[in-house]
């Protein structure tokens, strides 16, 4: 317990759950080297975000992920893919914002962990929970004290369990001052009397009512004339109604690149050539390896395993024969058979895993395992011993029973163990999980198997195709450089333009592409009507196995989305509100001849629907949806008061409530306590997140990556 090792297992779903809080992660400080270096041209502007009036530099920031990134290597992420690395870039942005914009909000209030806190934090009465999960003996449930203090006493003793104590240290100390702030936050909210009596009015107040509709459809569109003073003045009452982010929609080519005819014959001359050679060899499984595209398969197949086109061959041939050349998924195959055995349909086993670590060399492991095999063979029971010692958790506590399993499904050493052996067989193998005690329970009856040594030649793409088609891409670009060309171009030739529309700056998937980013940060660096260029003023872009070629052909700049790029909702709204007027007007007057809701309906001919049991909190009406601004009149409405005409979302309503139910609680009490409850629920959260609008956040990470 007082090594790094020890707490790996552990450390991995620590981190995780430090970094899933609120959706911040905690970055370990500069404690590891210098961040790697810069990409792009020389002149750029090197700020990767502005937060709070403060600038962080590409360089600041890169440096914390490559700190993050060492300290998941430590706690034994040595497989660090490119979701990782995104994943990694997210954490130490959530980070970033939340260190500049709660440290001044930190200093203000007075907020901090002193030294004597911290300490008690790690070694007190009741430790911070990142101690306990790291520390806590899982034998027993108790915090291993003896092994937290020898951790400590042994870190300059080692770098990388120093720099990890750091980095933890540091996420407790950040953790202690948020959970400070929150409550400070939490303790300031309180719900008056007269909010809980408004809460319960709306709550416990349920509603029936009747009501009519006449939709915006009854009068047609040809018969509202629209001007343009008109669109703009709705336009400037409802400019927040616009708000946008920033989006680019883009047309392009796509040049794929695929194999030629010379490849696909050049692949089969191989394979022609190869044939004769491949027929003499002694050594089938050596011959595969050394000159397939795929390596050799050492499992044993049963007849109906054997892919179909080889069935008939392989059933009625000998060792040595060979079938082919053939043509298969895109490649040229030749295929011989290499072994006939009679084996075991399925294997029922158990075993014991037992594992090298940093605590456990490989040979301190295989001894153990010899020693285990020992006692089974003098007596001692498999299941006991599997459940003590084996570092198999799926089997452990099932005595190390694996069940029945078919050829294939195990890892390869594993698999030869129990179809070569025979029942009660017990031996010890090695793969790449550890060393395996094994006992084969029982075996399937006898089938005839068979080996088939694949050789396959892949038709791909060579590089001489490669060079042709973006020769061809670089000439279509060269020549059509403004985007009328581009069009003429491709109805010319017939060409397939594709769509990429609504595209956000930070978007990493444009469908049918592969790794389309440089594309996407490119386009936010082309003006409308342009072509997109690379950072190194190149029209071609290489995605995968496709050669692109893309116009920009909307821009939508962050912020309020000028009149003419919503015009069309505009018009749509003020048409609305044109109908609404005189539908309301028309009803109005109707009513006054009519008298009654049932009248008036009788003489539009549309019937009256009934809603019943709306309360303030209701979704939607029955027959109605989704319509708040009805279920808001019906509420505080007085019963058999037949109501001004109310404009909703699908047209112009009259409504009349006749019945009324009131169940609210004469104790408001309750009904403050849940409110408190959900308002301080929701404090952390909407706190931090009006601290972060406060702060106006300038996030440049796409110029980037």
């Amino acid at each position: 317990m007082a090594t790094l090792q020890t707490i790996r297992d552990r450390a991995g779903v620590l981190i995780a759950v430090i970094i899933g809080l609120a959706l911040l992660a905690f970055v370990l400080g500069d404690f590891f080297g210098q961040g790697s270096g810069l990409t792009f041209r020389s002149k750029r502007i090197f700020e990767i975000a502005e937060i709070n009036g403060k600038s962080i530099s590409y360089q600041s920031f890169d440096e914390k992920i490559q700190n993050l990134t060492e300290v998941y290597r430590i706690t034994g992420q040595s497989n660090i893919d490119e979701t990782m690395v995104e994943n990694i870039r997210e954490q130490t942005w959530q980070q970033l914002i939340r260190e500049y914009v709660l440290e001044k909000e930190l200093d203000n209030l007075g907020v901090m962990v002193s030294a004597d806190e911290m300490f008690d934090l790690v070694q007190g009465a009741d430790p911070h929970p990142y101690i306990r999960q790291l520390f806590t003996d899982p034998q027993t449930g108790m915090l291993n004290r003896a092994g937290l203090m020898q951790f400590l006493k042994t870190l300059d003793n080692d770098p990388a369990q120093r720099a990890y104590w750091l980095f933890l240290e540091n996420e407790i100390l950040q953790d202690r001052e948020f959970s400070k702030y929150n409550n400070l936050i939490r303790q300031g909210l309180f719900v008056t009397g007269f909010e809980g009596e408004l809460e319960n009015l709306y709550s416990s107040r349920k509603v029936s009512f009747n009501y009519i509709v006449q939709r915006f459809n009854t009068i047609p569109d040809s018969a509202i004339t629209l001007s343009e003073d008109d669109l703009e003045k709705y336009y400037r009452e409802h400019r927040n109604d616009y708000k946008q982010t920033a989006s680019r929609n883009i047309e392009y080519i796509s040049f794929e690149v695929l194999p030629s005819a010379s490849d696909t014959k050049a692949a089969e001359d191989w394979i022609k050539n190869i044939s004769q050679e491949f027929s003499e060899t002694e050594d089938i499984e050596q011959f595969v390896n050394l000159s397939s595209d795929i390596p050799f398969d050492n499992r044993n197949y049963k007849i109906e395993a054997v892919p179909e086109i080889l069935r008939d061959f392989v059933a009625s041939s000998e060792i040595g024969d060979v079938y082919g050349p053939y043509f298969e998924n895109e490649a040229y195959k030749l295929a011989r058979v290499s072994e006939v055995n009679y084996l075991p349909d399925s294997v029922h086993a158990r075993h014991i895993l037992i594992v090298p670590s940093q605590d456990k060399t490989y040979e301190q492991a295989e001894i153990e395992a010899d020693s285990i095999k020992n006692l089974i063979e003098n007596g001692t029971d498999f299941g006991l011993l599997a459940m003590l010692n084996s570092e198999d958790p799926g089997s452990s506590q099932l005595g190390g029973d694996l069940g029945w399993f078919q050829e294939g499904m195990m890892v390869q050493p594993f698999n030869d163990a129990c179809f070569e052996g025979k029942t009660g067989d017990i031996t010890v193998v090695e793969s790449q999980f550890g060393f395996h005690i094994i006992e084969i329970l029982d075996q399937g009856p006898q089938v005839k198997k068979f080996k088939i040594g694949i050789l396959e030649r892949t038709v791909e793409p060579s590089s001489s195709t490669y060079q042709a088609i973006y020769s061809e891409a670089s000439r279509f670009a060269g020549t059509n450089t403004t985007y009328e060309r581009f069009n003429q171009t491709i109805t010319d030739q017939q060409l397939e333009k594709r769509l990429a529309n609504d595209l956000k700056i930070d978007d990493k998937i444009i469908p049918g592409l592969d790794s389309p980013r440089p594309l996407i940060r490119a386009v936010f660096e082309t003006g409308e009507g342009e072509i997109v260029l690379d950072f190194n003023d190149q029209a071609v872009f290489e995605l995968g196995n496709k050669f692109i070629i893309a116009y920009v052909t909307s821009v939508k700049e962050e912020g309020i989305a000028p009149l003419n790029q919503v015009r069309t909702d505009v018009e749509l709204n003020v048409r609305k509100e044109k109908k609404a007027e005189r539908i309301a007007e028309s009803l109005q007057e109707q009513l006054a001849i009519a008298g009654t809701l049932e009248g008036l309906a009788e003489n539009l001919e549309i019937s009256v629907q009934e809603a019943t049991d709306i309360t303030f909190n209701s979704f939607s009406i029955p027959g109605a949806g989704i319509e708040p601004a009805v279920i808001a009149t019906a509420v505080n409405l007085d019963q058999d008061i037949i109501s001004s005409p109310i404009q909703g979302a699908n047209g112009i309503y009259l409504i009349q409530v006749y019945s009324v139910e009131e169940s609210g609680e004469d104790d408001f009490a309750s009904v403050k306590i849940r409110l408190s409850s959900n308002i301080r629920a929701r404090a952390n959260y909407e706190a931090f997140e009006a601290l972060k609008k406060a702060a106006n956040i300038v996030d440049s990470r796409s110029k980037f990556y």
